[in-house]
């Protein structure tokens, strides 16, 4: 099964870039670092399985997250690319530049460490599960179900963004059975041989995902890892912040 991904920008001059989305997300929220990207670079962006319109899954690991990357760049015959990730799927990336570091020439991770997580998300487990999608007949109604279990207005609306309506009514377009069910897996660090190439840890200020403590683990797996932090933004730093953080990607890709 091949993940679901778009093309943007036809540059071959450089080498491609592979932009791949966190948690809930779908490769349209990443959409603001990947059109920019994509004016000097093809850009593959994909929606990882068990979200956006990629296939369903009931294994849900980051090696396997990896493998599908892997696979489509076989597909499309690409043998050589740099990653940009944001959150889980910045661990995503961590896990292809360790298990095949020749195929990675560059890493961007957008906040988010090699670590092992605690549990965090059981508000937006709660509240999507109160959703009766049977019963909802537009998102206000869904949005007042979320409500119930998160507060934050943008943690809705972003949810909502996958809020699908078919012919047979409203369905979440990712997995949010199967995203429960692996959700130790979610947490779980990276693990590999450590990557040596240039990698760059872009941090938003106001987020926790990155702390001091992290950086032992860092170093050990990535030694040629440099730091940006981006003032003002929290963990959705991207969107918060898009022409800042474009500004450090793009500066890192050209560096090298």
């Amino acid at each position: 099964m091949q993940l679901n991904y778009s093309q943007l920008g036809d540059n071959t001059d450089n080498l491609p870039i592979i932009v791949i989305h966190g948690l809930f997300g779908s490769k349209e929220n990443l959409n603001i670092i990947a059109k920019p990207l994509s004016e000097n670079h093809q850009v593959i962006n994909v929606d990882l399985r068990n979200h956006g319109q990629s296939f369903h899954d009931a294994t849900m690991n980051y090696q396997v997250m990896a493998d599908d990357v892997f696979n489509l760049l076989n597909t499309l015959n690409i043998n050589q690319c740099t990653l940009v990730g944001h959150s889980m799927g910045g661990k995503v990336a961590m896990q292809m530049a360790l298990s095949q570091g020749e195929r990675i020439a560059k890493l961007v991770v957008l906040d988010i460490a090699p670590t092992q997580y605690t549990p965090r998300h059981q508000n937006v487990f709660n509240g999507l599960k109160n959703v009766n999608l049977a019963a909802i007949n537009n998102r206000s109604e869904a949005d007042a179900q979320l409500a119930e279990f998160i507060e934050e207005p943008g943690v809705r609306q972003f949810l909502l963004k996958s809020l699908a309506k078919t012919e047979l009514g409203f369905s979440w377009r990712f997995n949010v059975e199967q995203i429960i069910a692996s959700y130790d897996a979610i947490l779980a660090k990276p693990e590999g041989l450590a990557y040596t190439k240039p990698t760059l840890f872009i941090k938003g200020a106001n987020s926790d995902y990155i702390l001091e403590s992290h950086r032992p683990e860092i170093a050990s797996l990535f030694p040629n890892a440099k730091a940006k932090i981006i003032a003002g933004a929290g963990h959705w730093l991207h969107a918060e912040k898009p022409s800042q953080v474009n500004l450090a990607i793009s500066q890192f890709v050209a560096s090298y």
